[in-house]
């Protein structure tokens, strides 16, 4: 066999569906791209029109098959709608990669109930509903990947994590929790955790050089996360070459999680 078969056999996604939700901006972006760059028909799941028309054009320029659909997934019947008009661009997904979330983080003290609601709404409560919708449908067929993006917050609480720690920790519960009851059907769940990354998530932080070069020199590789650094690993466990690897947390993080 020869490398580029091999590789093929690893890790190509041709015939497969995925959704990504948050993926016309940051690291959403990025993952949407790699599958669909992979060979996977790529439905992009945002609430921006200009930003989801603008990243399946760039998709289709570069040959790839993409699409999207604009919702608003901070409400349950948001989520459950968007969900069906995913499925109908493809067909049901075989890969669900949960991107979209919101950073509000007002000191403890601050914390309300509103900001509590609307980030447990986004961050956790969709991915839970879309895995509910798509999971054993994916484990009626005999393959699925469910991708969570969660945070450093959700292991280590630093720079005010807030209800945004709390909803990244438990999203990776949630993973081990899917993986507990679909894995052996063939549909792996994990996580990516990145470090700091330069995103529109992050434009708090992004703005302010002293703490951006702090967290840079807190890394092992001396600098911080770029969206297409989260590329390679987001293929790999969409792909049959992460078919033993479920429940898990995967850093993707320049060392910064251990240093």
């Amino acid at each position: 066999m020869t490398s580029k078969a091999y590789l093929s056999d690893l890790f190509a996604l041709d015939g497969r569906v995925a959704v990504v939700t948050g993926g016309s901006s940051g690291i959403g972006r990025a993952v949407a791209g790699a599958l669909a760059r992979a060979g996977a028909s790529v439905v992009v799941v945002a609430r921006t029109e200009a930003q989801l028309k603008e990243t399946v054009a760039e998709l289709t320029a570069d040959g790839c098959r993409a699409g999207w659909v604009a919702a608003d997934l901070s409400g349950r019947a948001g989520v459950r709608a968007a969900a069906e008009e995913a499925a109908a661009v493809f067909g049901e997904p075989d890969i669900l990669v949960n991107c979209a979330g919101v950073n509000l983080r007002p000191p403890m003290g601050e914390l309300g109930e509103e900001v509590w609601d609307t980030t447990m709404a986004l961050n956790l409560d969709a991915p839970f509903l879309l895995g509910q919708r798509f999971g054993p449908g994916m484990a009626g067929r005999g393959f699925g990947r469910i991708i969570h993006i969660t945070s450093q917050q959700a292991h280590r609480a630093f720079v005010q994590s807030g209800a945004y720690g709390v909803s990244k920790g438990a999203l990776e519960s949630l993973a081990r929790s899917q993986a507990e009851a679909w894995s052996r059907y063939g549909v792996t769940c994990n996580t990516l955790v990145p470090g700091f990354v330069m995103t529109p998530l992050n434009a708090r932080l992004s703005s302010d050089p002293e703490r951006v070069a702090a967290l840079a020199a807190r890394t092992m590789v001396g600098r911080n996360g770029l969206a297409e650094d989260f590329a390679g690993a987001a293929v790999f466990l969409a792909s049959a070459a992460s078919a033993y690897v479920t429940g898990q947390s995967l850093f993707v993080d320049g060392g910064f999680s251990v240093h």
